[in-house]
């Protein structure tokens, strides 16, 4: 941008005057781009010639060019007070202030020139390039344009114009009008065939806009040499994995690489490079991955995007207190740092480190003003502190001749993001259609949810329940306290108290019962889509009876999205004492199934999609010493997110395994939830 337009001025200059006091080398200088050699001639011409004019206007240009800007302004600023009227004078003293960033001030200036002269092409172009500056690009485009019909096809202008189209379809993006910005870089094609910069920023257009198709084609049509071959292939290996189709985004990175050696060019090799190891990660080929990065990191010592690689590996991994240390490290160096600053923010709201988090993505905003994933981060982590209420209603009935019609409304309040506010009131009734026994329970429930360290929460909620049955009313007290914490890497435990009312039938009620659960939930995750969930709960209820219950679960991740996993599953269960007469209470119980579950989950679900989930088991329980029987199981989840603020869904349950009521019992429920965040926003300010 340094040889700006206003060389022209100078061929405008006297000839006479010119040529007399012999200033061709110097001008050859300026237009060659030596400034510091016309400096030193126009400012030696300058001592012999201190009044020429046309010496001084070179020598600004000089100074300016060479890197002094405020001094060029003096200069001109100076020769404005001997020459007040003169137009070519001011032309040079508006440049100046462009290069030393004086933009408000240009555009004030400029704005005076193009209406002093409304056909002068070097300041319509100035003006032009001075709003393109200061981002207000369709202002700047008519200006440009203006400039064209005064001089038709000059390439300083044209030039111009492909840049603040580019800006602006830029600008577009980022405020997701993706169908103006494509128009306007398509524009831009059609003045600059080919163009490597246009079809860069639409390629780059379209991937935001998740028009993969469409980016496909562009980089098809980059593809015309093995070094732009080698730039679609990472391209195409992205979109590939934005598709879910990571085995093919491994495999056009794997041709990308082989045919890196063929050319030179050190910011391709990196970005190769770097896409190949991604496309590791993607797949889980973790060893591989962390092999390639350390040799990167030995090659390239001094350099930090190995350092990011790394870092996106131990996200894979888990290891989020590593992945901090490298972001940082990129940071130490770099601190704008895109990959540095949104990352170390999606390491730190996984750990549970939620302001440092905020405070890591506003840091980015300061670097990429209005960047879309900077902003969707900050959406999603506002969501997780927004304000809701899940309300459910369901109907249920097994062959046992008992029904019951279940409400419950959840709400949430967050009051910072440590402390959430919650509340909970359900209401059941039950009847069983033989002894036309009925019962009915309200429960309401009361707490927080306060997190006491990064990864470690504690919850607490107590309440009542208040039962009305055919011969009795009475009230009992609740509470259901737990800690949830992340141990190591891949590692929950959950860990707990609940006492709760036996509300399955009307008979139960009757009973009276209170169950007091001491219980812990273990999920043990691995690297390789091995996981393995461990339950246990002792519970001791008030009619003197003591249950003790082990469930576990070896699974296996199939594929990510939709997400399908499949495991076996075992149970067991003792009861001290046998009451079969009141309700299912063996002394030995044994159940094992095998299972799959595929799952798209909601709150991985855009607006106005449908998400869903099936689990559905196969197995044998053995009751005491009876003869095994056959289960089924099967529940399914249908639902749609309506808009970023309300989700609902329909379920249904169907098993025949053995309930808390009797063995050899088929029991089915279907029932409908809604989800709503009754505040766009979190109730607390997150700025500190």
């Amino acid at each position: 941008m340094k040889k700006r337009i206003f060389y022209v001025i100078l061929l405008l200059l006297t000839f006479t005057a010119a040529s007399s006091q012999n200033m061709k080398k110097g001008f050859t200088y300026l237009e060659t781009g030596k400034y510091q050699e016309a400096e030193t001639f126009f400012e030696k011409t300058l001592k012999k010639h201190p009044d020429n004019k046309t010496a001084k206007l070179c020598y600004g240009r000089a100074v300016g060019l060479n890197g002094d800007a405020p001094k060029a302004v003096g200069i001109f600023t100076e020769m404005l007070e001997d020459y007040p009227g003169d137009f070519e004078i001011k032309l040079n003293y508006a440049e100046a202030m462009l290069w030393n960033k004086q933009f408000e001030d240009a555009e004030k200036y400029y704005e005076t020139l193009a209406s002093e002269n409304a056909t002068s092409f070097p300041a319509l172009l100035g003006y032009a390039n001075t709003l393109s500056n200061l981002k207000k690009y369709p202002e700047a485009l008519k200006f440009v344009n203006k400039a064209l019909k005064v001089l038709p096809g000059n390439p300083n202008a044209m030039v111009s114009k492909k840049y603040i189209q580019l800006g602006y379809a830029d600008s577009l993006t980022k405020q997701q009008k993706y169908t103006e910005a494509i128009a306007l870089l398509k524009a831009n094609l059609e003045l600059f065939e080919n163009d490597p910069d246009t079809q860069k920023n639409l390629v780059n257009t379209y991937l935001i806009a998740k028009q993969y198709d469409n980016a496909k084609q562009v980089y098809y049509d980059i593809a015309t040499s093995k070094k732009d071959s080698i730039f679609s292939l990472n391209g195409l290996s992205l979109i590939a994995h934005f598709e879910n189709k990571d085995k093919t985004a491994l495999k056009i990175s794997d041709q990308a690489l082989s045919i890196l050696p063929m050319i030179k060019d050190t910011e391709l090799e990196k970005q190769t490079e770097s896409r190949h190891v991604q496309a590791l990660i993607w797949n889980k080929k973790y060893k591989k991955a962390e092999k390639d990065i350390n040799e990167l990191m030995e090659a390239h010592p001094d350099k930090t995007w190995p350092v990011s690689l790394r870092a996106t590996l131990n996200v894979y991994k888990g290891d989020f207190k590593n992945t901090i240390a490298d972001y940082d490290k990129i940071l130490e160096t770099e601190e704008s740092s895109f990959d540095g600053n949104l990352g170390k923010a999606n390491a730190l709201k996984a750990s549970g480190k939620y302001n440092a988090a905020y405070a890591a993505a506003e840091q980015t905003l300061k670097y990429y003003d209005n960047q879309k994933d900077v902003l969707n981060f900050i959406k999603g982590l506002d969501k997780s502190f927004t304000p809701y209420a899940e309300m459910k209603a369901a109907y249920s009935y097994d062959n046992g001749y008992n029904n019951a019609i279940y409400s419950q409304i959840e709400a949430a309040y967050p009051i910072s993001t440590a402390t959430t506010l919650r509340a909970l009131y359900s209401f059941r009734t039950t009847k069983n259609s033989v002894t036309e026994n009925s019962a009915n329970a309200h429960t309401f429930l009361a707490g927080a949810t306060q997190q006491l360290i990064p990864n470690v929460a504690l919850n607490a909620m107590i309440g009542f329940a208040s039962t009305s049955t055919e011969s009795n009313n009475y009230g009992k007290f609740l509470a259901d306290i737990s800690m949830n914490l992340k141990p190591f890497k891949l590692h929950t435990l959950e860990f707990g108290y609940i006492r709760e009312m036996e509300t399955f039938n009307a008979d139960l009620l009757e009973q009276e019962i209170v169950k007091n659960n001491f219980y812990a939930n273990y999920n043990f995750g691995t690297n390789y889509n091995l996981g393995w969930f461990t339950q246990y709960y002792y519970t001791a209820q008030t009619d003197g009876n003591v249950r003790n219950l082990l469930f576990t679960s070896l699974y296996y991740n199939i594929y990510n999205k939709p997400f399908i996993k499949s495991g076996i599953n075992f149970q067991a269960i003792a009861f001290q004492d046998q009451v079969p007469l009141i309700y299912f209470s063996p002394s030995k119980f044994r159940a094992y199934e095998i299972f799959v579950d595929i799952l798209k989950d909601e709150y991985a679900t855009g607006s106005r999609s449908i998400f869903y989930n099936l689990n559905a088991a196969l197995g044998y329980q053995f009751i005491e010493n009876d003869p095994k029987q056959g289960t089924y199981r099967i529940q399914a989840k249908l639902g749609y997110r309506f808009n970023s603020r309300l989700v609902a869904n329909l379920y249904g349950v169907r098993s025949n395994i053995a309930s808390a009521t009797v063995a050899g019992f088929t029991y089915t429920e279907i029932g409908i939830r809604a989800k709503w965040y009754f505040m766009d926003k979190p109730a607390f300010s997150r700025r500190k």
